[in-house]
């Protein structure tokens, strides 16, 4: 029996021996690779710095991909157009462009700015790079909106707001001699006021301002100015002597524009509701 128990409790010992055997050569298998491990990391980031300096100063300049082309001064005036069917472009305005109007035989080309100053462009070649204009300032504390050319281009009926309602002024010899240099034109007289009207839709404002020949039937061809308020009325007058001719009443709470038809026959108006007279 005792012989027995000690056979037992050698074998238990040379099991414990065993396991702790191979515990120990495990710890010393895992911590061999752990080193190793290190030691490879740490060689790896002290020639990392080295192989990137001599990449760099083997390496050749990038060469641009899209070198800037060069391009003509016409090239850059074509792209700056906004439409194929842009000819040009007219400057000299000081400030924003409220209205303007071509002459019937298309060789002049009046303008309204907020600059209180109505000029007038020569147009006799529209691929010029400059234009000639005759500049008109209007009287104090008037602000034009809107132009107009009578029968003759060089009459020009000009439609402005100040502080007791709307006004229209019509001058003549338009074109006399212009030029580009505005302290030259400052010496010049400037254009005549042939007829003026005061208050014409009383406190209200000018929309659109329009003028053509009377040609239809027994009409004479004289010039009829329509001048089209922001409220309902729409009044007619003689270009050429500012008679008043009379009213229209489009019955539509607010005008929204007006125009008159070639030959002075009729009178279209497009106002507040669906409908256009």
């Amino acid at each position: 029996m005792a012989y027995a128990n000690g056979e037992g409790l050698g074998s238990a010992t040379t099991g414990l021996v065993i396991s702790g055997l191979i515990g120990g050569l495990s710890f010393a298998l895992f911590f061999a690779f752990y080193l190793r491990r290190k030691r490879e990391e740490v060689k790896t980031a002290a020639e990392l710095p080295s192989a990137v300096t001599a990449k760099n100063k083997n390496s050749k300049p990038l060469k641009k991909i899209n070198p800037k082309p060069n391009v003509s001064a016409a090239d850059k005036a074509q792209a700056r157009r906004h439409h194929p069917l842009d000819l040009n472009t007219l400057k000299g305005h000081a400030d924003a462009v409220t209205g303007l109007c071509f002459s019937l035989d298309g060789r002049s080309l009046a303008t309204a700015c907020a600059d209180r100053v109505v000029r007038v462009f020569k147009m006799d070649d529209v691929s010029s790079k400059s234009f000639k204009f005759l500049r008109i300032n209007m009287p104090s504390g008037s602000h034009p909106v809107v132009v107009t050319f009578c029968k003759e281009a060089s009459q020009l009926v000009v439609g402005a707001h100040n502080i007791s309602g709307s006004s229209l002024y019509m001058y003549g010899d338009t074109t006399r001699k212009s030029s580009e240099d505005v302290n030259q034109q400052s010496k010049l007289p400037l254009p005549e006021v042939k007829w003026e009207k005061q208050q014409v839709h009383d406190k209200k404002g000018i929309l659109t301002l329009v003028g053509t020949s009377a040609t239809y039937g027994s009409a004479d061809g004289s010039t009829i100015i329509a001048s089209c308020s922001e409220g309902t009325d729409i009044k007619l007058f003689q270009g050429e002597n500012g008679k008043y001719l009379g009213v229209l009443d489009t019955n539509q709470l607010k005008n929204n524009m007006a125009a008159l038809s070639p030959n002075g026959r009729f009178v279209a108006a497009a106002a507040f509701t669906a409908d256009v007279k």
